[in-house]
């Protein structure tokens, strides 16, 4: 384990040093880092083996470290902040994500008609490519220091369209689970999945708000901070371990309740202090959560990416960055949230490559050439996709005039 550890890091120094590299050509590190975990990953040089991905420590720190990438977000759900979007907010998450749903289903629909595969593989791609990884675009809001309108909007929407997520995809997981007589996820679980991390986090958020209202130093800050986010993921991780053994709770919905109820309890200038001093715990946190993206990515598919990948690709950035664009222009947000919002919607491989799992186990017994399908086309798509959508969304922000160009 040991040695398993030590290359574990260096991994995340040579992360990071690409990372700073890479923003010498004005790309933002998290492209360093990504290209990072993929060349040393398993796939290529190996320096990070499927070992260590499949090892009970590594999971253990990626889970605590998803629960404290909450934080970065949570921390950002002030009530009297996100309340001045209301409707537009709702009203374009919905778009986005149930727009890119339909599309992708649609154009899908279309082509397996005329090339004879069941249609209704269609509804899988499209309950696929709706979901959004919040961590890359979120990591540019942190490096770049970004603000402005579509910032404001991204971040409590990363949140919103992964509840959103998880209702449509395991509504369609347990639609093909009947179709094909395999194992299902029952209907009634979908809010189970949906509310429980957010009543785990809040419960937790709130004994830890109560604390942190008192005078703290820097020292018990933090301690409480990290207490409170092993408390959550312990909790989560038993669950997950005794309860729901077909599924898996959401860590990151988990971090970002617990973070956002003991946010809305704190002051402005306390809140503030606070995430400071949280910071570099953070930036591990996202170095380790991207590198943990592109680890499992295999650079070989690019190769041997077909039709069908980048018909995928091609009709969930439409849907993406139309449902947006139509979303926001219907509810009147600023110009920039209707131009530019959907660049920052296309990262998706984490979310992508963990639904692809979930959908081929189900495919693989009874059909496995379909279950083929899903994982050739969609793993390869995670590959060119998220090189492209890194790029797409720092360009996004430097169009709206959120990000300072050096």
């Amino acid at each position: 384990m040991n040695m398993l550890f030590l290359r574990w890091l260096s991994v995340l120094l040579a992360a990071f040093i690409a990372g700073k590299l890479i923003t010498k050509l004005k790309m933002p590190s998290i492209l360093g880092w990504l290209i990072t975990g993929m060349i040393l990953g398993p796939h290529a040089v190996g320096l990070m083996p499927q070992e260590v991905i499949d090892s009970q420590w590594y999971k253990l720190i990626i889970t605590w470290m998803q629960c404290a990438f909450g934080l970065m977000l949570g921390t950002e759900l002030i009530w009297k902040k996100i309340k001045n979007y209301g409707k537009a907010l709702i009203v374009t998450t919905l778009t986005q994500s149930l727009g890119t749903f339909l599309f992708v289903s649609l154009v899908f629909g279309v082509v397996f008609y005329f090339t004879k595969v069941p249609v209704y593989l269609a509804f899988a791609f499209g309950g696929i490519a709706l979901a959004t990884a919040p961590a890359p675009a979120l990591s540019i809001v942190q490096e770049f220091h970004t603000s402005g309108p579509v910032t404001n909007t991204l971040i409590p929407m990363a949140v919103l369209d992964d509840i959103v997520g998880i209702a449509v995809f395991f509504t369609v997981n347990s639609f093909i689970a009947r179709t094909v007589s395999g194992g299902t996820v029952p209907l009634y679980m979908i809010p189970v999945m949906i509310f429980l991390p957010v009543i785990i986090g809040a419960v937790v958020g709130f004994v830890a708000g109560k604390i942190l209202q008192n005078n703290l130093g820097k020292i018990s800050t933090l301690t409480v901070l990290l207490i409170g986010i092993t408390l959550t993921a312990a909790i989560g991780l038993i669950l997950n371990k005794t309860v729901f053994t077909n599924i898996a709770l959401n860590y990151m919905l988990m971090g970002v309740a617990f973070s956002a109820v003991f946010s809305n309890l704190l002051s402005e200038e306390k809140l503030n202090e606070l995430v400071n001093w949280f910071h570099p715990i953070l930036a591990v946190s996202l170095l380790a959560a991207i590198v943990d993206l592109g680890a499992p990515l295999d650079y070989h598919l690019i190769l041997g990416a077909g039709l069908y990948t980048f018909i995928y690709i091609v009709s969930r950035i439409c849907g993406k960055y139309g449902g947006a664009r139509i979303g926001a222009k219907l509810t009147k947000m600023p110009v920039t949230v209707q131009k530019f919002l959907g660049f920052t919607l296309l990262p998706h491989s984490g979310v992508s490559l963990v639904f692809t799992g979930i959908i081929s186990s189900v495919l693989a017994t009874s059909e496995p050439e379909l279950a083929t399908i899903v994982t050739g086309t969609i793993a390869a798509a995670a590959v060119i996709n998220e090189i492209i959508a890194v790029i797409a969304a720092k360009k996004g922000f430097e169009l709206a005039g959120e990000i300072k160009v050096k």
